[in-house]
């Protein structure tokens, strides 16, 4: 792939309206040094006309439209059903694209995005900004770096309150799936992060509280090549403020345990608890308390930074870290615990 000698990546938009609007403009897209938002297109054109307005771009009257521009990267930010047909356009159009995920609705779409992608020489991603995270890295670091020991458990949970509304994400036709899909999909992406690949799965899916046709409840069980293990608990029925959206991390060493990481703020509250030695067994469980040692490097905007890798990698010619095959990985799991649920049986991943 030709590294490109442009200081910065012409951006185009496809679905502004959403969590385009909300976030990944005006904190990706439009701050980020190497990007600038060039145009957008939304089914809405009021909605498409304002967010153009605003930031400075053009308005699309047609997605074919937006792609014969001379834009360099689509993001594409439309209900999850529409990103396989999207994304296979903008790549054969000649455009590089990063995809909210999931990244198409199947393994085999998310295979045959990647497929059109390498035809076509241009890159594609996935969009989980949560591994952007200052403290998510942080941690990533501490794994790395042998200080919990050996990793043996992890836990990342992800709730809200999410009533009927009839809106795409409660409709598995157009989601693939309600609250795993949507905000599991983050959390197992990140204990992949940290422990690897997932070789096995057990998933139980609900609806606990909410009658639509997605699940609004979801519990996964995650064992990884590497011999750890780790739950993924989603709600679209649990109050945003009974929800303290908590990540754990255990080894053989210690722990890290966070409160507020997982989400779309920059930052939560993170602790470590490390034994620097080996101790012998206590038979009477004291207990007394390890010290916590916060970890709080310095917050980073995610949108901004996924936004700025995607860049990076375009005028770099190199492939990004946020790159599809996450997004690949991503579908095999989900597709796993869904085949669990519905069959109630442990899965294996291939």
């Amino acid at each position: 792939m030709a590294e490109m000698t442009r200081r910065k990546v012409k951006w185009g938009v496809i679905g502004s309206g959403g969590i385009a609007r909300r976030r990944t403009i005006p904190e990706g897209i439009v701050p980020a040094v190497n990007s600038e938002l060039t145009a957008v297109f939304d089914v809405s054109p009021s909605v498409n006309e304002e967010v153009a307005r605003t930031y400075d771009a053009r308005p699309a009257k047609s997605m074919n439209g937006l792609l014969e521009s001379d834009i360099d990267a689509v993001y594409i930010a439309t209900p999850a059903n529409l990103h396989f047909d999207q994304a296979i356009a903008a790549t054969r159009a000649g455009k590089h694209v990063l995809c909210e995920k999931p990244l198409g609705m199947t393994v085999s779409e998310a295979k045959k995005m990647m497929r059109a992608a390498d035809s076509a020489n241009v890159i594609l991603g996935t969009g989980f900004m949560m591994r952007f995270q200052s403290q998510h890295r942080a941690a990533l670091d501490m794994i790395t770096q042998g200080r919990l020991g050996t990793p043996v458990y992890g836990r990342a949970q992800l709730s809200c309150w999410y009533p009927p509304s009839n809106a795409w994400r409660q409709d598995p036709a157009i989601s693939g799936g309600g609250a795993l899909i949507d905000m599991g999909g983050h959390c197992i992406d990140l204990l992949s992060m940290y422990f690897g690949a997932v070789a096995k799965v057990s998933c139980i899916v609900n609806n606990s509280v909410h009658d639509y046709r997605s699940e609004d409840s979801a519990v996964a069980l995650l064992f990884y090549r590497s011999g750890a293990m780790g739950v993924v608990d989603t709600f679209f029925c649990i109050p945003d403020d009974a929800s303290r959206n908590v990540l754990e991390i255990y080894g053989s060493r210690g722990s890290i345990l966070a409160q507020g990481t997982i989400g779309q703020n920059e930052k939560g509250k993170m602790y470590a608890f490390l034994q620097e030695a080996d101790t012998t067994y206590d038979a009477q469980q004291a207990r007394a308390g390890a010290t916590a040692s916060s970890i709080a490097p310095t917050p980073v905007n995610t949108y901004r930074a996924e936004i700025g890798e995607f860049s990076s990698a375009i005028l770099e010619g190199r492939r990004p870290s946020n790159s599809a095959q996450l997004g690949l990985d991503s579908q095999r799991v989900l597709s796993a615990c869904y085949r669990s649920a519905r069959s109630g049986r442990t899965v294996r991943i291939h």
